[in-house]
């Protein structure tokens, strides 16, 4: 085998190995970064270039290399390229710039091999004769290639500068077998960056989509919108701070950059089956609101009951001699009656038998109504105001916890790809509790992915300390922080990682971004950390949705 031959088959082995780490490189700017280094090397070229077209029809710096001025721009240098970008076009006439090498080569599709730049024909060089008088340089060879991608349209082009016959030679002409070389790793190289781009678009749509439906969230309830923005945000400060750690249960806990953008997609869809859940129960502020609070019609009741005693009173003073104290002890009476009802119908932690039974009390009392005698509350309105915490009764909380299973259903049906299968488990999972008494699934803490069981923490405090809830007022830091330290006694979050939430200072870092001033107290984390969750049966999980409380 002749010289010759053999360096043009070791070309061809190194083309077929570059090809190998083309398909494979995911990271865009190292694979920039791969084609230019490896095209360099094969044709033993001093300098290089790689141009990216834009969709406004620009080709635009991606990489630099010069090595013997020591120039490594762009890639993963991390340092721009702040050299302006080559029209295609000119911009008033539209007609085709064909002065660069670079943009003909990219307009016409066809490869250029210039021996010397000073006395090639047809081509502006006056740019590249400037930097050369700036460094004390000579550019000399040229070997610019089109990159087609596998419909034939050029995505970029790859430029080649003074080709040596060994390292300190001077510049010689690219020679053809060198260029074919060249030509066959361009046209892999714009396969693979046009496979990364169509990789990044699926993402950028996926992307919309999340986005699409946090805006329709936000749009139908904005309180809602601003749990589905806060939890992913908490949830990733818990991941980064569990990949961290040096020591402990999560010492060997790490996520690449495909898992960090599949837990990304799971927070962010977390809630989105209460896109179907109807805004006045989602945000149902009082025990009597649906549309509206009705509690104004039970006040407007109870001026027509003041209105019957008054009529009474009037009609019967004459005769039965009622005093006037009497009447005024009633009115008194009702207008104390329905400030217990105003009080009632806000909600809260806890309404106990005694006030349950006086909103019967109050509710049976009969006034007249068009000519017609009814009770002062509807059984419905008795219902609801006898709702024991909160503003939601047993029907609407329903309606909450459907929301999970909502969101299961919603993403089970979507087709994710395997680097994104376990957004449904991710986002399914953040109202499961250790002991298996969560919902919908019923699952333990076993049954769950470390990412779930990050999620649920982040969902239950986000829920604890947000200011945005027409249902409920944010807690203080330290209460907040109290009732989690019952759930994980109570084995209802994960203990090991609400100790890394505590120490690892991820909850007071988003109480500073989140909580009023006010609301950030002191919190005994020492006492937090010894909590010793209680022991805990080992249970089947259920499909059957369990209680809940809403976010």
């Amino acid at each position: 085998m002749t010289d010759g031959a053999s360096d043009y088959l070791t070309r061809l082995r190194q083309l077929t190995h570059i090809g190998v780490a083309l398909s494979t490189e995911k990271n865009h700017a190292k694979l920039l970064e791969l084609i230019l280094l490896e095209a360099k090397e094969i044709a033993n070229a001093d300098g290089g270039t790689i141009y990216l077209r834009t969709k406004d029809d620009h080709l635009e710096f991606a990489i630099m290399r010069t090595t013997s001025l020591g120039i490594a721009l762009g890639g993963t240098t991390g340092k721009e390229i702040k050299l302006p970008r080559l029209p295609l076009y000119d911009p008033v006439t539209r007609e085709p710039n064909h002065h660069n090498v670079a943009t003909y080569a990219a307009l016409q599709g066809v490869s250029l091999n210039i021996p010397d730049a000073y006395h090639a024909a047809g081509f502006d060089f006056s740019g590249t004769k400037k930097f050369d008088q700036a460094n004390g340089y000579r550019s000399m060879s040229f070997l610019t290639v089109p990159m087609k991608n596998n419909k034939g349209e050029v995505i970029g082009v790859l430029q080649l500068l003074n080709a040596r016959a060994s390292t300190h030679a001077d510049p010689v002409p690219f020679n053809t077998e060198v260029q074919e070389v060249v030509e066959s790793l361009a046209s892999q190289a714009a396969v693979a960056l046009d496979n990364q781009r169509l990789i990044a678009a699926q993402r950028d749509l996926l992307d919309a989509f999340i986005r699409l439906i946090a805006d329709a969230i936000d749009k139908k309830s904005p309180y809602t919108g601003g749990h589905c923005k806060r939890v992913p945000l908490l949830t990733e400060m818990l991941a980064r701070a569990a990949c961290a750690a040096k020591e402990g249960p999560f010492a060997e806990f790490n996520l690449d950059e495909e898992e960090w953008y599949e837990l990304h997609i799971a927070c962010f869809l977390h809630d989105c089956g209460k896109i179907v859940t109807p805004v006045h129960v989602m945000d149902k502020a009082t025990k009597l609101e649906t549309i509206y609070d009705r509690i104004n019609e039970v006040a407007m009741r109870v001026e027509v009951a003041k209105r019957d005693l008054e009529l009474a009173w009037r009609k019967t003073r004459g005769k039965a001699k009622v005093k006037r104290e009497v009447l005024d002890a009633q009115l008194a009476e009702l207008d104390a009656d329905m400030e217990f009802l105003r009080k009632a119908n806000i909600g809260g932690e806890f309404m106990d038998d005694a006030s349950i039974a006086r909103v019967e009390k109050v509710g049976s009392r009969e006034i007249t109504v068009g000519g017609v005698r009814r009770p002062l509350l509807s059984k419905e309105e008795v219902y609801n105001l006898s709702i024991r915490r909160g503003t939601l009764n047993n029907e609407e909380r329903k309606i909450i916890n459907d929301h999970i299973v909502i969101t299961i259903e919603m993403l089970e049906k979507l087709p994710f790809p395997k680097h994104l299968e376990r957004v449904p488990e991710y986002a399914g999972g953040h109202h499961e509790k250790m002991d298996g008494t969560g919902y919908p699934r019923g699952l333990t803490r076993e049954q769950m992915s470390t990412p779930a069981r990050m999620m649920a923490i982040a969902d239950i405090f986000e829920a604890l300390t947000a200011q945005d809830r027409p249902y409920k007022s944010g807690k203080k830091l330290s209460d907040a922080m109290k009732i989690m330290g019952m759930m994980k006694a109570d084995n209802h979050i994960d203990p090991e990682l609400f100790d890394l939430f505590v120490k690892s200072g991820v909850y007071r870092e988003y109480a500073s971004k989140f909580l009023p001033p006010e609301l950030i107290d002191n919190v005994d984390e020492e006492g937090l950390v010894k909590i010793v969750p209680k022991p805990r049966l080992m249970k089947q999980p259920t499909q059957a949705p369990r209680e809940a409380a809403r976010a």
